[in-house]
């Protein structure tokens, strides 16, 4: 009997199906990682994603890939149906054995990374949760497929249904636990506007220590912070376009600024560790949603002035 030919179609069935399985596949557990890195932060990471990007970019990509995944799954199942000698060609063959090879090696070396860690007595929760997820991922894979190259799943198609439902509903609650993590598009949009804020007013407190240590005294206002020779211009609220909020809270060294925010600093130990990594201070710029003025006192100890004329008294603190 002759063997069936490969034609275009089939070839490109497969070729997109095994793609988009691979990449649904470390997107799925690229976005279960990041859920463990923020439940069990590391202290000593400082690749912190303030934004989460990649914790989005896992979930677009498992909205988009994944559905894709199972469109061309089902479109192959209904080709084999109507024609079952495409059942017999070997780009079908080759895909579900070099699959079920790579979900092999993939355990055999998540095996070898947890027991050499086991020895070495550096066993956390979360290389554990990470280890178990890989272990999950890929020995469910490899099951699935050795199924479908000994045509279990042709005997019990009720079932295929059944699994492919059960993926479905696994992959929608993970997309849907993100929400929960890193906030809605809104919420996220609002926090870049906080943190541009933050950053501004470190900016502009910079410029105001930096004014005294040339003049001996605070501006009177943010204006007198622009230098065109610099090309220095004193930033304003992205959000509303509004000059920041400053006044000199007793001369020559205490001052303020202000700015309102939409909501209030995280203070998790998340956002502590994407503090420490940014150089934030969590305490120093901590605000709560609305107005926030911070008070800073220029030490001279600390930032002296750049000429050599007396230093004026330091101020009794306020009471």
């Amino acid at each position: 009997m002759d063997k069936p030919k490969i034609t275009p179609r089939d070839f490109f069935l497969w070729a997109g199906a095994m793609i988009a399985l691979y990449v649904s596949v470390f997107s799925f557990i690229s976005l279960l990682f990041s859920y463990i890195d923020y439940a069990y932060p590391d202290a000593l990471a400082y690749d912190v994603d303030p934004y989460s990007s990649g914790m989005r970019f896992a979930i677009a990509s498992l909205i988009v890939i994944f559905p894709l995944f199972l469109f061309l799954q089902r479109l192959i199942r209904t080709n084999e149906t109507k024609d079952p000698t495409r059942r017999d060609i070997w780009i079908r063959r080759w895909a579900l054995v070099f699959t079920i090879f790579v979900a092999g090696v993939t355990v055999a070396v998540d095996l070898v990374t947890l027991i050499n860690y086991f020895l070495g007595g550096d066993v956390t929760m979360r290389f554990l949760l990470k280890v178990v997820v890989v272990f999950l991922v890929a020995g469910g894979g490899l099951l699935h497929f050795l199924a479908e190259l000994w045509g279990y799943w042709r005997e019990h198609k009720n079932y295929v249904q059944v699994v492919g439902g059960g993926t479905a509903v696994l992959v929608l609650a993970t997309i849907a636990a993100g929400f929960f993590i890193m906030g809605t598009p809104g919420e996220i949009r609002l926090q870049r506007f906080d943190d541009q804020k933050v950053s501004d007013l470190q900016n502009i407190q910079y410029q105001v220590i930096n004014y005294w240590q040339a003049k001996q005294k605070l501006p009177e206002n943010l204006g007198e912070l622009a230098d065109p020779l610099s090309g220095y211009t004193v930033p304003t609220d992205p959000q509303s376009g509004q000059e920041y909020g400053y006044r000199i809270t007793k001369a020559p060294y205490r001052f303020e600024i202000c700015a309102t925010f939409n909501a209030d600093s995280k203070t998790g130990s998340t956002d502590a560790s994407i503090a420490q990594h940014y150089g934030t201070d969590n305490t120093t710029w901590r605000h709560t949603a609305g107005q926030n003025c911070f008070e800073r006192t220029i030490d001279p100890e600390k930032y002296p002035p750049f000429n050599a004329k007396a230093i004026p008294p330091v101020p009794a603190p306020l009471r």
